[in-house]
């Protein structure tokens, strides 16, 4: 029972610091996520509730960070790609973006790398 209670409190915690962090309001939380808005409430109210397996993913990639980061509030062991700070900005941002801006966004930038590409090859 402790260690189910401990994980909850760090989820709940780990996620309010996100939100925080990202700037980020529960409703915009709810729409990049596909998770409701009261789902997500209830996992940060004074009781609160565990999300599923599904629930704890969708957050996670809305939010940029892993399961295991919300959960523990530690990054992954293994080694991972560290990225310039422009490119964390512009995922930030396309990140905020409505979902036909964050395709049209995505299009452009696909669009600029085929471009770069192609001036290496010639």
């Amino acid at each position: 029972m402790y260690i189910l209670i401990s994980w909850t409190m760090g989820f709940k915690e780990n996620l309010k610091e996100q939100l925080s962090f990202s700037g980020m309001y529960v409703k915009e939380l709810a729409s990049l996520s596909g998770v409701k808005k009261q789902t997500i409430d209830s996992y940060l109210n004074v009781h609160s509730c565990m999300p599923s397996a599904d629930a704890a993913v969708a957050i996670a990639g809305a939010l940029g960070v892993t399961v295991e980061y919300l959960v523990t509030g530690k990054e992954p062991k293994h080694e991972s790609i560290q990225y310039p700070s422009e490119s964390k900005i512009a995922a930030e941002l396309i990140s905020r973006m409505q979902e036909r801006n964050r395709k049209m966004a995505l299009t452009i930038l696909k669009s600029m790398k085929k471009q770069e590409e192609d001036e290496k090859k010639a």
